[in-house]
């Protein structure tokens, strides 16, 4: 069985398994929904020593809390939780989105994930997308008094440029920040994940694994469900799509000569990047499950980075991670 390696998350007293568990997929955007398929993923999870669990109120929408909130009965002290506020979705319509992080609305969201995930505390509350008609500051000094109440012990961004890190750290101590990283997404390499080490932030790596492509089991787009919203992300395109298959051939050429799986290689390359950076990929299957926590006893020598680095520089992946309107929302 994985021993998952426990670590501190960022500087105010958390701690994490070191792989965690991305739980959006369950619930949304990434074909059809079984909670009971989920559930038992979560109860593997769990047993594996996958401890990190990470959701937020916009998955489906609200539904993914609830989804955890059925796991976590019973062992809410072992699980360090994270769930995120700030992208607002329309009931009738989930495709429309908007931002709000005005400080009375921050108060407001935390009460219904805590009703929702029905837990007295969140271990990690982060602000999901900067919202660009309230400073920063203010969010912040919100959710800091989240933390004074009680009802958080933490508190993160996602998608923020190393400038807002700043600006939000100097409000109260951030104890980590999440954005997209991996062989294939290496934009946090330009100073945000030098910020974060330089101030004791955690780094959470999401879609370590490039949205299930750099496992090499996607080899056309057909191989995904038809109401699957990687249909529409412009790296699984077309050209893109033929383009980025190229690279994860390599990756997994690269992993046959270390006797391991591409998604073991993937997410042992992002671990190795520093101890402070944990991976979360989400996965629906306990197979799958099983094998990304094997991942933590891959070592990498500095002739596998070389090696990794040379077929996967920053900038290797073709078409933006997001369609345009989503890029929009990403602080930079």
């Amino acid at each position: 069985m994985p021993d998952i390696p426990i670590r501190p998350l960022g500087s105010q007293g958390l701690q994490a398994s070191a792989l965690g568990l991305g739980c959006m997929g369950m619930s949304d955007f990434y074909g059809v929904r079984n909670d009971e398929a989920s559930l038992r993923v979560l109860d593997k999870a769990f047993e594996l020593g996958i401890r990190f669990w990470d959701t937020a109120d916009m998955y489906g929408p609200f539904t993914n809390e609830m989804l955890l909130a059925k796991a976590l009965k019973g062992r809410r002290q072992h699980i360090t939780l994270a769930t995120k506020f700030g992208i607002i979705r329309d009931p009738n319509d989930p495709s429309k989105r908007g931002l709000n992080g005005k400080p009375d609305y921050v108060k407001t969201a935390c009460e219904a994930s805590l009703k929702r995930l029905q837990t007295d505390v969140i271990d990690l509350y982060y602000l999901h997308r900067v919202d660009p008609n309230t400073p920063i500051e203010d969010t912040v000094g919100a959710m800091a008094d989240l933390v004074k109440a009680g009802k958080v012990r933490g508190i993160g961004l996602s998608e923020v440029s190393p400038a807002t890190i700043r600006r939000a750290h100097a409000i109260h101590p951030l104890s980590a920040v999440q954005s997209e990283y991996s062989l294939w997404t290496r934009d946090p390499e330009d100073g945000v994940l030098q910020t974060c080490q330089e101030l004791g932030i955690a780094f959470v790596a999401y879609s370590p694994l490039g949205r299930g492509f750099l496992t090499g089991r996607i080899r056309s787009i057909d191989d995904l469900p038809a109401d699957d919203y990687r249909r529409y992300s412009p790296r699984f395109m077309g050209e893109n799509f033929q383009k980025n298959l190229q690279l994860v051939e390599k990756v997994q050429q690269l992993a046959a000569a270390k006797s391991c799986t591409p998604a073991q290689l993937a997410l042992a390359w992002v671990m190795a990047q520093g101890t402070y950076i944990f991976p979360i990929p989400g996965t629906k299957q306990i197979s799958y499950l099983i094998e990304n926590a094997e991942a933590v006893h891959i070592q990498l020598t500095q002739e596998d980075l070389a090696a990794i680095d040379a077929i996967a520089p920053k900038g290797i992946a073709a078409g933006a991670r997001y369609p345009e309107e989503g890029m929009k929302s990403v602080n930079r």
